[in-house]
Parts: C-alpha cells; structure tokens; sequence
C-alpha cells in the first residue's frame, strides 16, 4: 500500500509531513485529509480568530508527486458598535 504525505497549508504558512500515512486507495486518503482539515479549522476557530479571511488546505502527496488538495476557507467578522 502506498504511503501518502498530507502537508498542512494556513495562509502562506506550510507544514511539511515527513511521516505520512499509509492508506488503502484514494477514498481513505480523501477521507483523512477532509478529517485533518476540519481539525484545522475547529483549532482557528477556538484559538484567537483574528478578523479577516483565512485560507487553509491540506495538500496530499506520494512518492510520485502531488495527489489531491483539499481547500477551506472562512472569514471572521467583528460587529462594528
């Protein structure tokens, strides 16, 4: 089974995966990064959202090159009083 690399990408910041996961087929491998994702976002959400727009993605990779990437983007408002 392959091993699949899941680079984490907030704004122009990037995470390297240097473990990866190996996964059956590209079903699991979809399935995982959404799950990584989702986490991304919860923890910006709970941390100190600062106002503004925010871009994150998880980028999956193999031994040959790039897979997939899986996009999330949200923007954060404050009330003007």
């Amino acid at each position: 089974m392959p091993r699949y690399y899941f680079d984490m990408r907030d704004g122009d910041e990037l995470a390297v995966d240097e473990e990866g996961l190996v996964l059956s087929d590209v079903r699991a491998v979809q399935a995982e990064a959404a799950k990584s994702l989702a986490d991304m976002a919860r923890e910006a959400v709970h941390g100190s959202p600062v106002a503004g727009k925010h871009h994150m993605a998880i980028e999956v990779r193999d031994g040959f090159g790039p897979v997939m990437q899986v996009k999330f983007t949200f923007e954060v408002e404050k009330p003007i009083h």
